[in-house]
């Protein structure tokens, strides 16, 4: 530095001070994204959205600090989906969680390479989104809270409610792929027990009232609400209509029974999202999704509320009061 004059060594400093933040902004990886798709809309799923930020915060994960997350929202239109997973491949992103069965789907089928992770409540084995469920190969696992098979245990607790109903009611959304696999179900559990099914089928609000005036026409004595992204959207309104057509009904998730439905027996939905979360951050770590077995929930929950029991006129046994997961007042 000997000869060098001080307005040249104070410039030479101010340069290399000045390039200092740009080359550690360089040696910085940049944050890694993860796609959120869902059929259903933000303000409905605000609980399932808070439970999969958990679910990443447990895997080191938090949003804006060392992720971000772009979210999809179809809003109930399922057509949707197909055209908001491209555009997340197109993003592109480094994971897709998908929420529901039509978000699994139309994310599968945007990418073959990207990682996905899913939350759905069909069998991912017989959807085809994984090979099976210990080793799921591709690019796709998950959780599943599959309930396609909780029929039998659904209608067993509505005879105790309502011995004298010959006549079963279920709620279905056509244009949900569960609802066939919840369908099948319902209908072997009612000729094991000798009940007639009748089935009804609502994929818009405005028919809703034609489903439940031919519950009522069919003389149903209770009703089975299916597993379903617009149901669950809908669930003060279904819940209200049950209610006021005195119609006891049997619900998959626990949301609807605290939104004043009768009774509810089901896994979680939001443990199902926080596993979820657990499993994304695991797979932004580099853990191939080939490498996760797909969750499964290791326990199934039974709500009661008393308060709708009594409007109804029902009397709820306290053998199954002692049985339920919570009862509500």
């Amino acid at each position: 530095m000997i000869g060098m004059k001080r307005r040249e060594f104070i410039t030479l400093l101010g340069g290399a001070a000045a390039a200092w933040p740009l080359a550690a902004r360089a040696q910085q990886s940049p944050m890694p994204v993860v796609g959120f798709l869902h059929s259903g809309s933000p303000e409905t799923y605000a609980t399932i959205v808070a439970a999969f930020r958990q679910g990443l915060r447990e895997a080191g994960y938090v949003e804006d600090q060392n992720v971000a997350i772009e979210f999809r929202w179809a809003r109930g239109q399922y057509d949707r989906l197909s055209v908001l997973a491209a555009e997340l491949v197109h993003r592109p992103v480094a994971v897709i969680t998908a929420g529901g069965p039509p978000a699994a789907r139309a994310a599968k089928a945007a990418t073959p390479t990207i990682p996905i992770v899913f939350a759905t409540g069909e069998d991912p084995v017989k959807a085809g989104l994984v090979a099976s469920l210990h080793r799921p190969s591709g690019n796709v696992t998950g959780v599943s809270v599959f309930t396609g098979q909780l029929g039998a245990k659904q209608l067993g607790l509505l005879r105790e409610l309502v011995p004298g109903a010959d006549v079963i009611a279920f709620l279905g959304n056509p244009q949900n792929p569960l609802t066939r696999a919840q369908t099948d179900d319902v209908q072997l559990a009612a000729r094991t027990t000798g009940h007639k099914l009748h089935i009804v089928n609502s994929s818009t609000e405005s028919e809703f009232e034609k489903a439940f005036a031919s519950i009522i026409e069919n003389r149903a004595g209770a009703l089975i609400v299916g597993a379903d992204t617009f149901f669950y959207a809908q669930r003060d309104h279904l819940v209200a209509l049950a209610i006021r057509h005195r119609i006891p009904a049997m619900y998959e998730l626990r949301e609807f029974t605290e939104a004043g439905g009768l009774v509810s027996y089901g896994a979680s939905i939001t443990d199902g999202y926080r596993q979820a979360g657990l499993y994304t951050g695991r797979v932004l770590k580099g853990i191939k999704p080939a490498d996760l077995p797909v969750l499964q929930p290791t326990r199934l929950e039974l709500v009661i509320n008393l308060k709708a029991a009594n409007t109804l006129g029902l009397v709820v046994p306290n053998s199954m009061q002692l049985l339920a997961d919570e009862v509500i007042e």
